[in-house]
């Protein structure tokens, strides 16, 4: 009697051991890979708002030698909503009085001293002082344009 035809024929196949260690990786590696790439979208997204932001300022700055005068509101110059779907901000302070509506720092300063272009970031709400946690995720405009960015980078 041959010992070979004792033996049972291999079956083909995963056992499921083998199936769950394999799941168990995926979901590792998912869980590892996720975040990075949400990251990596809200830097892509906080890069187009900025570039949108110039976009506006340099209109803006093309209007006012055209005309002698800043705008009453953007609509029409350049883009509307930031990557998050919400409008621009703009406020021209030739039509505010005081320093009430106008973005400030952290020593409650105004950020520019001649019209305030901001997005609200990615959570929608924003507040006038950047101190605010609302506001650390704005994308802002200071300094009159010579700072544009994330307020918690301000």
């Amino acid at each position: 009697m041959d010992i070979r035809s004792q033996i049972k024929p291999y079956k083909k196949g995963f056992t499921l051991i083998e199936l769950v260690l394999v799941t168990l990786i995926i979901g590792i590696l998912s869980a590892i890979a996720y975040p990075s790439y949400k990251g990596y979208v809200l830097e892509t997204e906080i890069a187009i708002a900025t570039l949108d932001i110039r976009e506006i300022e340099g209109l803006i700055d093309r209007y006012f030698v055209e005309s002698g005068s800043l705008p009453d509101d953007i609509t029409g110059l350049g883009p509307t909503a930031d990557p998050w779907g919400n409008p621009y901000q703009f406020l021209n302070f030739s039509s505010v009085n005081g320093n009430g509506q106008k973005r400030k720092d952290h020593n409650l300063v105004p950020l520019n001293t001649d019209y305030d272009l901001y997005s609200s970031g990615p959570d929608g709400q924003s507040v006038s002082p950047l101190t605010s946690a609302k506001s650390r995720d704005d994308i802002i405009r200071a300094n009159n344009g010579e700072f544009v960015g994330t307020a918690e980078d301000y």
